[in-house]
């Protein structure tokens, strides 16, 4: 092979693999902040002399599944019911419609202070209809969840009494997760997400850094949303976008891991990449947004440095495309090299771009405090998997995020599952095929020809490495298989 192309090759190789390095050694930092500081939770503040009117939002969109559960819920939820209001922001165009309507009807002859408010378009999506029912709010503070959320009945009653501090504009609770153990696939986005809200939210906020409201199971003061612009649709995050705004303006977040209000997973993947897709989107688009912004204001450099990271950790889905193409090639050209030079620099990189993964979740199940969380473990290898295996589905979202504004706010279909016999593949709502299976099913083969390869070849070095990303994509592959199954199944 031509010496500049070869010299190239490897060049962008170790630039890609040393970028990952350095946000594995980011998740590291985080654990490490996060384990430093870990008794230093919220204290309980005295219950209010007066409790505030507290307006509640659900936005939904085509939620037939889900809705009445939502609803029923939150008229749960152990707060004054004259100060209590409930806005159920309703963009459907089927009979989820007429099914909110009819129980809106009925809670409000029992007394509830609920309306049910609907529109004939989607103008701005999710943030367009948590705009408009702020018009019309009377409440002081907004709590907002999404269709997919079960909220404790202690919500309000734990989160309240925070706002006696006058400049707390936003209270996150932690997320969990109604059905863990439905499959393989959930039990791998419950891990996931654990990592979000028990490690890296702990952290950031107790390390006096920006973090961000999660779209649902928060609590804000209207004061905080109207003063940073209001809800803004330029971005598919509305939530992060508002966040980073919020907090510049000078408000104080508050997370309390401790109040859990648990939500349902996608339980097929296709609604699971539809949802990371415009997370992936809308975080890029925010960067865009507000990176500018952020780094100029007068804040921490160490802030500064957390909230660059923040707003560009879905970039290294983009640079694992390009490594996934590369690291055979460049393994090739190395073959030559004595054992110990490959050990060395590889090793070391591989290790911090990935270890840190397995360190980061390990670290946030034991955290989590729940039984048995050793087990889970065991998991881990499928979480990696679909880590890796979701590099060409959000590398698209990044992309598309980098050159467009807004877009189209896909909601991600709920089926109201929650135990091992519920089912989804002969309900509504189900997505086609993504695209992006195909790329994944192309690099899934081209690494069971890279690892066949490899083993002909006698490189034992890089077997391990190879190993990674094959299992990845192989295992993407499979998940997308399973609709597919499914939908023969129905059509015979």
């Amino acid at each position: 092979m031509n010496e500049w192309l070869s010299g190239s090759i490897l060049a962008l190789y170790y630039l890609i693999l040393g970028t990952l390095a350095c946000y594995g050694l980011h998740r590291l930092a985080l654990v490490y902040t996060f384990w430093r500081t870990r008794r230093q939770l919220p204290s309980p503040p005295a219950p209010p002399a007066r409790w505030p009117v507290v307006t509640v939002q659900l936005p939904i969109f085509n939620e037939m599944y889900v809705a009445e559960r939502l609803i029923d819920a939150v008229c749960a939820l152990d707060y004054p019911r004259d100060l209590l209001e409930i806005q159920v922001l309703d963009d459907s165009t089927d009979e989820t419609r007429d099914l909110v309507a009819k129980q809106v009807e009925q809670l409000r002859g029992r007394g509830f202070d609920i309306h049910h408010l609907h529109r004939d378009d989607r103008f701005g999506f999710k943030a367009g209809a948590l705009e408009a029912g702020l018009a019309v709010a009377r409440g002081g503070l907004v709590a907002v969840f999404d269709a997919d959320f079960v909220p404790c009945e202690e919500f309000l009653r734990t989160s309240v009494p925070h706002f006696a501090d006058h400049e707390v504009g936003m209270v996150q609770a932690r997320w969990g997760h109604l059905n863990r153990d439905y499959s393989l696939l959930t039990r791998a986005q419950a891990i996931l997400l654990d990592g979000h809200f028990v490690v890296e939210h702990a952290a950031r906020h107790r390390g006096g850094c920006f973090f961000n409201f999660n779209g649902t199971a928060g609590l804000w003061r209207r004061a905080a949303i109207e003063e940073a612009g209001g809800w803004e649709h330029d971005t598919l995050t509305e939530d992060l976008d508002l966040s980073y705004r919020a907090q510049l303006a000078g408000w104080k977040f508050l997370y309390l891991p401790d109040l859990v209000v648990p939500a349902e997973l996608p339980a097929e993947i296709n609604a699971y990449k539809s949802q990371q897709d415009r997370w992936a989107k809308g975080s890029v688009q925010t960067a865009r947004k507000l990176l500018g912004t952020v780094l100029r204001a007068p804040i921490s450099l160490h802030a500064k440095l957390e909230a660059f990271v923040h707003l560009t950790a879905n970039f290294t889905f983009l640079l694992m495309v390009f490594l996934s193409l590369l690291i055979f090639p460049a393994m090739v050209l190395r073959r030559g090299e004595e054992t110990w030079k490959l050990l060395a620099i590889d090793l070391p990189l591989f290790g911090a771009a990935t270890v840190s993964v397995i360190i980061f979740y390990a670290v946030s199940q034991k955290a989590a405090g729940a039984a048995g969380w050793g087990r889970r473990l065991w998991q881990l290898p499928a979480v990696m998997g679909v880590g890796i295996g979701l590099a060409i589905n959000n590398s698209r979202a990044v992309i598309s995020g980098l050159f467009q504004d807004g877009g189209v706010f896909h909601r991600t279909p709920k089926y109201s599952i929650e135990e091992a016999g519920d089912g989804w593949a002969d309900k509504k709502y189900r997505l086609p095929q993504n695209v992006t299976f195909y790329l994944e099913s192309f690099l899934a083969f081209y690494f069971v020809v890279c690892f066949v390869l490899a083993v002909r070849l006698e490189m034992w070095l890089s077997i391990p490495f190879l190993y990674l990303f094959l299992h990845g994509y192989v295992h993407m592959f499979l998940l997308g298989v399973k609709p597919l199954l499914n939908r023969s199944r129905l059509r015979a």
